[in-house]
């Protein structure tokens, strides 16, 4: 996947079943549905939730990393110092600064394809210069070492 910013979850889904190579019978089975309504969610940009989670139990993939994925890098950065700051709520509370690796990759590859600087990143994605900095330079580094083992 190139881009969290557009997803398409029934295309990811359809891709996801042929990767894990499970026939149609039995994913109509789990679903209790027809090959065609079946064709309908691939066809289908956006889901339920509770369709999604089944989703992720056949498939054993987390679809919903895409769409965390999308709001750490999409959503407008929180402010410190806003009165919601102060309000509690009953609802589990998630680290923002959390990226996996998948994120990590997508954000180093724009920097090196040059179609986005450090500055743009910083800026847009809210990621702190000196977190943007240690990925590059660990990213670098991790290709040369690749790049070494296979000339050896």
């Amino acid at each position: 996947m190139k881009s969290f910013k557009n997803i398409d979850v029934g295309n990811l889904i359809r891709q996801r079943v042929t990767e894990s190579e499970i026939e149609i019978p039995r994913v109509c089975n789990f679903f209790s549905c027809t090959e065609e309504e079946i064709e309908e969610m691939y066809e289908s940009k956006s889901l339920e939730a509770d369709t999604i989670l089944k989703w992720s139990k056949l498939l054993e993939y987390d679809f919903f990393r895409i769409y965390s994925q999308h709001l750490i890098l999409f959503s407008p950065p929180s402010n410190a110092y806003s009165a919601d700051r102060e309000k509690t709520s009953a609802l589990p509370q998630f680290r923002k600064n959390i990226y996996t690796k998948e994120v990590i990759d997508f954000l180093v590859e724009l920097i090196q394809s040059g179609e986005k600087n450090m500055n743009e990143i910083i800026d847009q994605y809210g990621i702190p210069k000196t977190t943007l900095h240690r990925w590059t330079v660990k990213y670098r580094n991790h290709e040369l070492e690749k790049k070494n083992k296979n000339t050896s």
